[in-house]
């Protein structure tokens, strides 16, 4: 497929390279031309304004957007004008999913299809394989299935829904994200404070991710950040950041009646970091530098 993609941070860097080793055409644009240039000697067109970017497909246009969320509304009302109907606007960021529907029934007024994506993995996740969830129409799903089928791990992309499903889907699974990372953190403090034992926390990290009922990624990660940051993760912050998303998932089970101590408890456990670093603190911020390559650093704090 031929496609324009907007947003070259992170995620959408990746995500690019992604899409050219599948042999896709991509039409990048990026508010600072840096990363632009750079796609373009590994095979993107660079474009250099939106209007070029659109410009520069063809017939049912199908654009991506990998924009941090509170910049999507921006960036939708400078591309609409220069869209047709039947073409495709992608949000593939991490919105809320109130504020997807809400453009969603401005935009496929206006004739244009819209489809938002739940992108998880990370960075890692962007170029290599990552795991999505789509909402909007099922006849655009079906249009965009290969495109996406490319750029996700095996059996790592699903359809949940009309327009909204996929980041409501996405922000559930932050939040979750949110409770685990607590658990590991807080399990992996008490067995650093034991007073009875001198645990080798890299140890209990390999041995939990051979077989054990919690072998995961986020133990692998903790692993690998015990072999970068030594088990006293003295580099790491102990206040830990927060982007949003756990605060929605916990938005919108107080709106539909669920309780979610765990989640709750979690996000409140962030926001009392602040000024207030622990060791748990400094296991969820490692595991958030190693699969989201957010900066912890202790001089954050």
């Amino acid at each position: 497929m031929k496609i324009g993609y907007i947003g070259l941070g992170k995620m959408g860097y990746g995500m690019v390279e992604n899409l050219l080793d599948h042999s896709h055409q991509v039409v990048a644009f990026n508010r600072s031309p840096e990363p632009t240039k750079e796609l373009e000697q590994k095979g993107a067109m660079a474009t250099f304004s939106i209007e070029e970017l659109v410009g520069k497909l063809d017939g049912q246009k199908i654009i991506w957007l990998m924009v941090p969320w509170k910049a999507v509304d921006e960036v939708i009302a400078e591309v609409i004008p220069f869209l047709n109907e039947g073409d495709i606007l992608i949000d593939g960021g991490n919105s809320p999913y109130i504020e997807t529907i809400r453009r969603a029934k401005e935009i496929t007024e206006k004739g244009i299809h819209f489809v938002d994506i739940g992108v998880s993995g990370g960075p890692s996740g962007a170029r290599n394989g990552a795991c999505m969830m789509i909402g909007g129409e099922q006849e655009d799903f079906d249009l965009l299935k290969d495109l996406v089928k490319d750029l996700c791990v095996e059996n790592g992309f699903g359809y949940m829904g009309k327009h909204g499903a996929g980041h409501f889907v996405k922000m559930v699974h932050n939040g979750i994200e949110y409770g685990m990372m607590q658990a590991i953190g807080e399990g992996f403090e008490v067995m650093k404070k034991a007073p009875e034992f001198d645990v080798d926390l890299l140890e209990v990290t390999k041995v939990y991710n051979h077989g054990s009922v919690i072998e995961s990624r986020l133990v692998a990660w903790l692993q690998k950040a015990f072999e970068q940051y030594g088990m006293g993760l003295d580099e790491i912050s102990g206040e830990v950041g927060s982007l949003g998303e756990g605060l929605w998932t916990v938005e919108a089970a107080k709106r539909n009646n669920v309780p979610v101590p765990i989640i709750e408890g979690s996000l409140k456990f962030r926001e009392n970091s602040h000024g207030n670093p622990s060791y748990t603190g400094q296991v969820v911020s490692a595991l958030r530098n190693q699969f989201g390559g957010h900066d912890v650093s202790k001089n954050n704090e």
